[in-house]
């Protein structure tokens, strides 16, 4: 039995897509279809037999500390359901920190599902597939939390890389590896900039919306979708920033439709000086509310978009190629 295990997961940018892998849309659309890429930013956790010498068995740190007796005790959802789930006891102590804050559209919520039940497999002496992450943190935040989200964080955090996702009807899912031609993913990078609203949201109150909504979108969720095969074909046959910020900026205006909660006013002005700065296009990450923006733009124009955004912070991304992976395993 290993004495300490930590997983390194990493967060993603949905690039187009997004709201399809709600199972309200692809179980009557037949499929929903995401293009997302992992990103240098990660949800790191540790898991390690907790020393009776500190009282309670169970001990857990993230944003607050709980120290408790037993499971159902817990206060932490995804934590109380990973421990019933994987069927690890106490004594355990656990403790996550993370690259970036919560509830900012890059999936950390998921990417801490997926690295904690790593880290409790890897106790356990597994080694689960990347598959088997996604599946298994699916299961537990939209099944047994009931959280109205879909399952392309979990694939993006259990997978890494840069991918098109398809979530059919059956409960499947394909991942199919994006192509780029020679220096096409280093070119995408280099004209993406992440900005940092410092609005915090609850994303759950979005999708909540939004889901409510899917019967009367379907005809934008498909444009969605749509968008989401036409960008892997680009991105596979050579790099044209314009094209891909003119279908970022199409998908912002048709992802702000299906719900009302998706922008706000202060939001919205902070588009239009993007714009009108020089970006191609670009889209709120994750639910919309707040959080990141992701805006294309070219390398030249860079520093002039982040002037023009006094009010927002630059956050430096790259290529992260590989899924959740145990960092430091140490044994008796």
């Amino acid at each position: 039995m290993p004495r300490l295990i930590v997983t390194r997961t990493p967060l993603r940018v949905a690039i187009a897509g997004g709201g399809t892998d709600l199972p309200e849309y692809y179980e009557q659309a037949g499929y929903g279809a995401v293009l997302s890429t992992a990103i240098d930013k990660y949800v790191y956790v540790t898991v390690k037999r907790h020393n009776g010498l500190f009282g309670a068995p169970i001990r857990l740190n993230y944003s607050e500390t709980e120290q408790v007796s037993q499971v159902n005790e817990i206060r932490n959802e995804i934590a109380r359901e990973c421990l019933r789930f994987t069927g690890v006891d106490a004594p355990i102590y656990i403790s996550t920190v993370s690259d970036i804050p919560a509830a900012s559209g890059l999936g950390s919520s998921s990417a801490f599902c997926v690295g904690l039940l790593h880290a409790l497999r890897a106790y356990r002496g597994e080694r689960p597939s990347a598959g088997q992450l996604a599946e298994e943190a699916a299961e537990i935040e939209m099944n047994r939390l009931g959280r109205p989200i879909g399952k392309q964080d979990h694939y993006a955090s259990a997978f890494g890389g840069f991918n098109l996702f398809r979530f059919l009807d059956s409960g499947g899912v394909s991942v199919e590896q994006q192509q780029f031609q020679a220096g096409g993913l280093d070119r995408f990078f280099s004209h993406a900039l992440l900005m940092w609203t410092g609005v915090t949201r609850d994303a759950a109150a979005v999708l909540t919306e939004q889901r409510a909504n899917t019967g009367t979108h379907l005809g934008e969720l498909e444009l969605m979708r749509g968008q989401a095969h036409r960008l892997h074909s680009v991105l596979a046959n050579g790099f044209h920033a314009d094209q891909i910020g003119l279908e970022l900026h199409d998908g912002w205006r048709l992802k702000r439709r299906l719900a009302g909660r998706i922008t706000t006013p202060p939001l919205d002005a902070w588009y239009e000086r993007a714009i009108d700065a020089g970006a191609y296009g670009g889209k709120l990450c994750g639910a919309g509310g707040g959080g990141f923006f992701l805006f294309m733009v070219p390398p030249e124009g860079r520093g002039r978009l982040i002037e023009a955004l006094p009010e927002l912070r630059e956050v430096a991304i790259a290529y992260e190629p590989r899924g959740s992976q145990v960092a430091a395993p140490q044994f008796e």
